[in-house]
């Protein structure tokens, strides 16, 4: 079989989410039907991580197995020519015949996308917040996240049973871009809606709501507290995915001009 290695970018709003679902429109499904009028029925195609319903992705990788050999620009224009305009294959290379997207990547990086101002164009790919929030605050949270923890309270209940809840964060960080907060993390892996719901626990912390302490309780056992305030999922984008020898790229936001407008 050969390797394709795909990246690939999409506006998750309209789908189920990254994973093949019955009944249910998703990105991978999208996908695999346009690959199939390419290359045939019998492909293979994995992604490198699961988005959730909603959630978008900057930098997807992908890998599809084929018998069919074509040239990597060929079938990047042949995909995106059948594929619906908020999914875009912007890269397509050969991969070593071992190569599998989910289990060769070293870390993956997130980026969530907070607005301090209302916005009608751009809603489906921020949280507004009206609320005055005290960014010296959030920081705060942030430092308790870094490092090695059980998110346990982070993660869905449908998480998977008997699977490690242990994760390091390798780098969480802040910035404040015009009216916009980003917050960008860095881990090995991520549990079902735990980016979403560290987000959440960071804007209540920063609404004066939680503090220090009740962070820590969370980290230290099993608490229902942060799946109250689950951020919503038109903030957050997959940014990056890291194979070996990859570094984080300097942050860049998604190429959404009327973000900034007032």
């Amino acid at each position: 079989m050969l390797k394709y290695k795909l990246t690939i970018e999409y506006d998750g709003t309209s789908y189920r989410g990254w994973q093949t679902q019955l009944n249910a429109r998703s990105i991978q499904g999208t996908l695999i039907e346009a690959a199939k009028k390419i290359l045939g029925p019998g492909i293979e195609l994995q992604g490198a991580g699961r988005t959730d319903a909603g959630v978008h992705a900057l930098a997807q990788v992908a890998h599809i197995a084929t018998d069919r050999k074509m040239r990597p620009q060929s079938l990047l224009e042949g995909l995106n020519d059948l594929l619906p305009a908020n999914i875009n294959v912007k890269k397509i290379e050969e991969a070593p015949a071992d190569f599998h997207a989910r289990h060769h990547a070293r870390m993956r990086s997130y980026l969530y996308i907070i607005s301090k101002h209302r916005t009608a164009f751009g809603k489906r790919y921020v949280w507004w917040i009206k609320d005055r929030l005290d960014m010296n605050r959030m920081r705060d949270v942030i430092e308790l996240f870094r490092g090695f923890h059980d998110f346990a309270s982070f993660a869905d209940k449908r998480f998977d049973k008997g699977a490690s809840t242990l994760v390091k964060l390798h780098s969480v960080e802040m910035h404040e871009i015009g009216d916009l907060i980003v917050v960008r993390i860095v881990a090995s892996h991520f549990l079902w809606k735990m980016v979403r719901r560290m987000v959440g626990i960071m804007v209540e912390a920063g609404r004066s709501n939680l503090f220090p302490p009740d962070i820590k309780r969370m980290l230290a056992s099993k608490s229902e507290i942060p799946a109250k305030f689950t951020a919503p999922p038109s903030g957050l984008f997959l940014e990056q995915v890291l194979y070996e020898g990859d570094a984080p790229r300097p942050i860049k936001l998604p190429p959404l001009p009327l973000l900034f407008g007032k």
